[in-house]
């Protein structure tokens, strides 16, 4: 962060105040200072409520990120025994199958497979894969409800495949959340596998701190007037 004279020069108010907005900003984990050496910024922490129906476009921007989303690849194919079983379907029925690598604040943080039956599949061709949830496309666009959704968590190495995409050591290991989506009738409709990578972007950290630290300035001086 820019030192306490510099913060003067740029927001044009007191060091006192300087330091009360850079003391909230300690307080609210979004800096840390170094004795003599000054103030820095902490990386954000990117949090997804996994117990909650809520995908992981909608998670992040809530929190202020940026999420885009690489289309590796689109096709129909037979089901794989294992998606078969998941999403009761007769055995090698025709299935979309979606592979998205997901970006947060422009780093790759997750490869994505997604299974869906070959009639919902269709409805996604043309739908917006690089900055949406698919089963907020389905739920919202396409008018089909969401009852609930059965996780399974454990810890894997990252194939070769998935470790190129993720910009990774192969082998390295990830977290890997496989997710069974269904209607109200407990009906599944979609399968899917996320596999994710711990990142971080500093560009963004800094924006963000600076961001805070102008509220936190505008809120500190309203404060001293009332007082």
């Amino acid at each position: 962060m820019p030192s306490e004279s510099e913060l003067h020069a740029m927001f044009d108010v007191s060091r006192i105040t300087i330091r009360q907005a850079l003391g909230d900003l300690q307080k609210e984990g979004l800096v840390f200072k170094v004795h003599g050496k000054g103030s820095f910024v902490s990386q954000p922490k990117a949090f997804q409520n996994i117990t909650s129906l809520q995908g992981f476009a909608e998670a992040m921007s809530c929190s202020g990120h940026k999420i885009i989303n690489r289309v590796v690849k689109f096709r129909f194919v037979p089901a794989p025994a294992d998606v078969s079983a998941r999403l009761a379907l007769l055995a090698r029925t025709q299935v979309a199958e979606i592979h998205r690598v997901r970006q947060l604040n422009r780093s790759a943080v997750s490869y994505e497979i997604t299974y869906l039956p070959e009639p919902l599949g269709r409805k996604l061709e043309r739908a917006d894969l690089v900055t949406r949830d698919i089963f907020l496309i389905l739920e919202n666009d396409c008018a089909l409800p969401l009852g609930g959704a059965d996780l399974a968590i454990d810890a894997v190495a990252a194939k070769p495949g998935i470790a190129r995409a993720l910009a990774i050591g192969a082998s390295e290991p990830l977290l890997r959340i496989e997710r069974l989506r269904t209607t109200p009738m407990d009906s599944p409709w979609t399968s899917s596998t996320s596999i994710f990578v711990a990142t971080h972007s500093s560009t963004a950290c800094v924006s963000i701190a600076r961001r805070c630290l102008r509220v936190v300035i505008r809120r500190t001086q309203k404060q001293s007037r009332n007082d």
